[in-house]
């Protein structure tokens, strides 16, 4: 039997059900996005007793499908949202504290050019409010280049109407593995956490408060009722099918905007660092190297379309094809050359007569008359202030004596992973180290260390010291295989999608190593699960339309 103090795992779903039927928890969490996680952790490392369920795989929506970046929102100073950049540049800190491994610090180049959005004073009060809202001090602070130093910044910038720059900070992420880590952690606090577990419908008392939770394991296909003194819903673009299910759907409600982000090949478009361009239209866009590819994005349309499924069309290629195009002209970038996309859903709060890139990203609590408390809109980097804003609510319906019993919130200094870094230092060195180790095994390309220390931290060495258990293989099969056993052995990977999308985000970012090694890694899921010829099957279409829909680019959405 695992220890669940040190475990995540599949191995342990019979027990997460058994516990899920027979206890009365503090807190349900309908939800497994990076709200849900954050929110599961807060409450847990407080003292609650807590569940928390997610109808598919944890992070399979919005929660996967961002920019990756942990970021103050530069933008939202032209809307004027002074509280929302402050707040956010503030958990930037504070987040990479938490996980330096996984939240990197990453210099933005801002390029200024001839009737861009920005002229050069705008862009240096504005870095510098910036700086100052989000407390960057020292090598941080903002810098402002002229033509000279942008260009030497980012060469392949336009040199006839690029006129400066600015730099800043900013902090890259990988968002389904950050949301991964706070579930493991909420997990180590007690917290009973369990994916593929879907909400049907709600059983009321006589008052029409909530009474418990009718769900459906999805594996196993059997129901299970889930029992709890209080009840939340952090389910992003699906907030409002369940304020609907809960019969508190009211004038309030969500508005969705879809994002798109598309994957280059490095060599393809190889910039030297991170950019925050201008698009035609008078938005923005990013564009950032992240191992052997560039992935750009990312669009801002209204959104009316299947929310289980959330495709790129051809005009969302388009758009981002012609501001890459205008922005770096040397390039000249078809169709042909994108690798991977992703498509994803804000689940903002609706407001009469604005646009989609008007809306504000700050997150609203609703309360149902019948005790449920939804948490919607938001920002990535804004999670453990969302988390701490929803449980102040659940505080606030609780006894005197009941919140006695609780701690303050603890997360701004729960590490994520242990052992943990002191500093962003330490991931370097560790790296090194990793590089020398990957070498004694024939893995000798530098990205291999990079990938394992920034997915995994200090855990790749288990990673490394399980290879020694794969013999008469190539190292990297050798070393997939490792990296199968840790998730499945430790953060509930169920499927081929979940590993090679969420857990690993191969999908996105080498995804010629999906069909290098989707046999290899199936045929280990079929012994470690005992999985039979109708579940292989299943598997492979699952996995067939994941790819599909990152190397397609449709007509319309999917309705």
């Amino acid at each position: 039997m695992l220890n669940s103090a040190d475990h995540f795992s599949i191995y342990e779903r019979e027990e997460i059900l058994e516990k899920l039927k027979t206890s009365t928890f503090d807190l349900a969490i309908i939800g497994g996005g990076i709200t849900g996680a954050g929110i599961a952790l807060d409450a847990a490392s407080r003292g609650l007793r807590v569940c928390l369920i997610e109808k598919s795989d944890f992070a399979s929506g919005t929660s996967n499908k961002s920019t990756k970046l942990i970021h103050g929102g530069l933008r939202y100073l032209k809307q004027f949202e002074v509280g929302l950049v402050r707040e956010s540049g503030s958990e930037r800190a504070i987040v990479h504290q938490l996980a330096p491994h996984l939240v990197l610090p990453e210099k933005m180049l801002l390029p200024l050019s001839e009737g861009g959005t920005y002229g050069t004073l705008m862009t240096s009060i504005g870095l510098k409010v910036y700086d100052f809202l989000a407390d960057v001090h020292g090598e941080d602070g903002r810098i402002m280049l002229n033509k000279q130093e942008t260009l030497a910044k980012e060469p392949l910038l336009n040199p006839n109407t690029t006129t400066g720059g600015g730099l800043y900070a900013e902090y890259r992420t990988d968002d389904a593995r950050l949301t991964i880590e706070i579930l493991k952690k909420a997990a180590s606090f007690g917290a009973t956490i369990l994916n593929y577990c879907e909400l049907k419908t709600f059983n009321y008392h006589k008052d029409s408060q909530i009474k418990s939770l009718n769900c459906e394991d999805q594996l196993a296909k059997q129901t299970l009722n889930i029992t709890a003194k209080h009840y939340i819903s952090a389910t992003g673009p699906w907030a409002d099918l369940i304020r609907r299910t809960d019969h508190s759907i009211n004038h309030k409600h969500l508005h969705l905007t879809k994002g798109i982000h598309i994957v280059i090949p490095r060599d393809k478009l190889p910039i030297k660092q991170a950019l925050y361009f201008d698009v035609k239209d008078g938005r923005m866009i990013f564009a950032i190297p992240r191992g052997r590819v560039t992935y750009v994005g990312t669009t801002d349309t209204n959104y009316t379309g299947n929310k289980n499924r959330v495709v790129s069309t051809k005009n969302d290629l388009l758009y981002i094809l012609e501001a890459i195009n205008a922005t770096f002209p040397d390039i000249k970038l078809t169709e042909n050359d994108v690798e991977s996309s992703w498509a994803g859903l804000r689940p903002l709060i609706h407001e009469n007569d604005k646009g989609p890139s008007e809306l504000s990203r700050k997150d609203e609590i609703f309360e149902s008359p019948t005790g449920l408390i939804t948490i919607a809109g938001g920002k990535l980097t804004g999670y453990r202030k969302m988390a701490q804003r929803v449980l102040d609510v659940v505080l606030d319906r609780m006894s005197s004596e009941e919140k006695s019993k609780l701690k303050n919130s603890q997360t701004y200094k729960i590490p994520l992973v242990e052992p943990y870094f002191n500093s962003i230092n330490e991931v370097k060195t560790f790296q090194k180290e990793l590089e020398l180790k990957l070498n004694k095994i024939e893995v000798s390309n530098d990205y291999h260390a990079w990938y394992l220390c920034t997915n995994y931290g200090i855990k790749a060495l288990e990673i490394l010291t399980k290879i020694k258990d794969f013999e008469n293989q190539s190292p990297l099969e050798r070393l997939i295989r490792a990296e199968l056993w840790f998730s499945i052995t430790y953060e509930m990977t169920t499927s081929l999608t979940d590993f090679f999308v969420r857990r690993t985000g191969r999908l996105y970012f080498d995804i010629q190593s999906v069909h290098q090694y989707r046999e290899l890694v199936l045929a280990d899921f079929s012994i470690y699960l005992d999985w039979k010829a109708p579940k292989i099957e299943q598997e492979n279409k699952k996995l067939d339309l994941a790819i599909q829909d990152a190397t397609t680019f449709y007509d319309e959405e999917i309705l």
